[in-house]
């Protein structure tokens, strides 16, 4: 398995383990949809690591994943592979863990799935 299949299907497992096998994917997406554009890092492990980004990388989850599930495997190989159910968006949230207040809740919702609300 290449890093980059490892660091992504890790962060989905983390993030979304929970969630519907096309929100895997989504958050896989999303990952990949910021590696194109100019205002986030340049690869996938420095999207992943970049600061106040993932809360699953805050909080230490992140770290004790270390044999991310099959579907996290499969969902980070489609994301990689360019599938993209958001249509483009750049960010994800779950509305009941996050402050009415967060910054996050001002950009435009352009799909749900599950308990994720991905935005641009």
């Amino acid at each position: 398995m290449s890093h980059d299949l490892y660091e992504l299907a890790r962060l989905i497992h983390a993030e979304a383990e929970g969630e519907p096998f096309i929100g895997k994917v989504a958050v896989g997406a999303v990952v990949m949809n910021r590696l194109k554009d100019p205002c986030f890092p340049n690869s996938i492990r420095e999207i992943i690591y970049q600061p106040q980004q993932f809360s699953p990388v805050a909080d230490g989850r992140l770290a004790r994943i270390a044999n991310p599930n099959p579907d996290c495997i499969k969902a980070a190989e489609m994301a990689l592979s360019g599938a993209d159910p958001t249509g483009g968006a750049l960010y994800f949230y779950n509305p009941d863990k996050v402050s009415p207040h967060n910054w996050i809740r001002s950009r435009e919702i352009v799909y749900i799935i599950g308990d994720h609300f991905f935005c641009v």
